[in-house]
């Protein structure tokens, strides 16, 4: 039988994957920009080229940077969900009630619906959040939902795309003297937040972040765990394993923290038909 595609992504080596975003970022906006190394500083200047040390980023850098890569994200046809505003808020709310009990709150959150069918959710640096209609969808209650969105939270308490952009501007020469473009940055972002899947050790941190997380805000706890078990057990997995991926490891980990370290006190979001409701018109 054929490898399911999802596994031969999962094999793909980071060197092969990293290639083709340096080839990407080459092609676009590293072509036309003069490298610091080669460009007098008063030209940099003069021309408003912004470089950055990832090294070094702050808060508000890394926000900026995420408010670009957004700008950039629906130029390349992502689309925002906007048509009703009730679900648009009730999802916010969700995500700032988990983002004001996470490990990271000094940066502000962006949580955005994607209208697109497929079963996704990711994220990008500086506290931008992405949830597919699909997603939203699949969850059968609202601590599912919030177990997703809180694990992406925990990509950004992590700062994993700020990682995975130090990685690939170092093994691929793109970075100067001066640091990285802002441009290129925000290229590689876009690469990393639709095509890339995170390690294995970025995965396993964010489900235990976004465990904590759930637990913090008051929310039940098993239902990343759920959500994670019924998508593993799905037959196809969806697009999220293609980002996400080692399903099966994932929900026997989760399981064995639930089982160690749960939060009695966190009951919320188990109610189904409360969470269709506020779905609806979704």
């Amino acid at each position: 039988m054929r490898e399911p595609w999802f596994k031969q992504l999962r094999r793909l080596s980071k060197r092969w994957v990293y290639g083709v975003i340096a080839l990407i970022v080459a092609s676009g906006l590293v072509m036309a920009t003069p490298k610091p190394s080669n460009a007098n500083i008063f030209d940099l200047i003069f021309n408003g080229i912004q470089y950055i040390q990832l090294s070094n980023l702050n808060d508000e850098q890394e926000v900026q940077l995420g408010r670009q890569t957004d700008q950039a994200l629906r130029r390349q046809g992502v689309r925002i969900y906007n048509r009703n505003s009730d679900v648009v808020a009730y999802v916010n709310d969700i995500g700032q009630r988990l983002a004001e009990n996470s490990r990271r709150t000094n940066v502000p959150y962006t949580f955005q619906i994607v209208d697109d069918d497929g079963v996704n959710a990711f994220a990008t640096s500086g506290g931008y959040v992405y949830i597919n209609k699909g997603l939203i969808r699949e969850a059968d209650t609202e601590a599912e939902l919030a177990g997703v969105m809180a694990h992406e939270i925990g990509h950004i308490v992590g700062r994993h795309a700020i990682n995975q952009m130090r990685e690939i501007t170092l093994a691929n020469g793109i970075a100067g003297a001066l640091g990285v473009s802002e441009d290129d940055l925000v290229n590689i972002g876009v690469q990393l937040a639709l095509f890339l899947p995170n390690s294995r050790g970025a995965e396993y941190e964010a489900d235990e972040l976004g465990y904590e997380n759930m637990g913090e805000a008051g929310y039940d706890q098993r239902g990343l765990i759920t959500f994670m078990q019924k998508l593993a057990e799905g037959g196809s997995p969806p697009e999220f394993f293609s980002t996400h991926p080692d399903p099966d490891n994932r929900v026997n980990r989760l399981q064995a923290m639930y089982d160690e370290s749960h939060q009695a006190s966190a009951t919320d979001g188990s109610n189904a038909q409360a969470y269709r409701s506020r779905i609806s018109g979704l």
